[in-house]
């Protein structure tokens, strides 16, 4: 008898992700990551959370979450909020946290291992419960920071704690390749054969903004 196939499903938060890999100098290969954890088991789902800014004309991470959508991610957004904090200052909050644990809550019975790339504490509670689901969890991030990028509490929950400095050389994107792939992909993303169902729903909101990261310190 052939040993079963872990199911295995990925839940990333974009902005966790970008901050982390950004820190340590490096970009990250989305589709040398999907190919990755292809090969560990059946990648049942691969989440990918981003905020978006509406009603702009051109936004940096639109050819990106384009190209996620047509080349096996499931991209769940929502619109920013903008508020005027304490200090008169003008802020951006996108905070994906409910969007995420929802999911993964509904897709618990379904998978073997949810590996969770954020380093946000606020995470803890959802590991603890999917857990209780009889599901392993491994969190991706980094310690190789000052400060690390990952929660001290999150790293104590998770079954297993993988440094994305360890998977730098499978999911890395090369400097060298950076022009020549984006701009195919963007091309490929802009003109699909077929437009699908998913794709209908996004408009094309636009222009770059920092989003507030939620695991900075308040």
């Amino acid at each position: 008898m052939s040993p079963q196939i872990e199911k295995i499903a990925l839940f990333i938060d974009g902005a966790n992700l970008y901050a982390t890999a950004k820190s340590l100098g490096f970009d990250i290969d989305y589709k040398r990551l999907l190919r990755e954890f292809q090969s560990r088991g059946y990648l049942l789902r691969a989440f990918y959370y981003t905020a978006v800014i509406e009603d702009q004309e051109y936004s940096s991470i639109r050819p990106l979450i384009d190209w996620l959508d047509y080349n096996g991610y499931t991209v769940v957004t929502k619109a920013t909020k903008e508020f005027v904090d304490q200090t008169g200052r003008r802020k951006v909050k996108g905070n994906m946290d409910i969007e995420l644990a929802v999911d993964a809550m509904e897709l618990a019975p379904h998978i073997d291992q949810m590996v969770l790339f954020s380093g946000d504490g606020d995470f803890t509670r959802l590991v603890e419960a999917v857990q209780r689901r009889g599901v392993r969890v491994t969190v991706v991030s980094t310690i190789s920071t000052q400060p690390p990028m990952v929660a001290d509490e999150l790293r104590r929950q998770a079954d297993q704690f993988v440094d994305i400095l360890e998977l730098q050389a499978k999911i890395g994107r090369d400097p060298a390749e950076r022009p020549m792939r984006e701009s195919r992909e963007v091309r490929e993303a802009r003109e699909p054969r077929h437009t699908p169902q998913f794709l209908q729903r996004t408009t094309a909101q636009r222009v770059e903004v920092e989003i507030e990261d939620e695991f900075d310190e308040e």
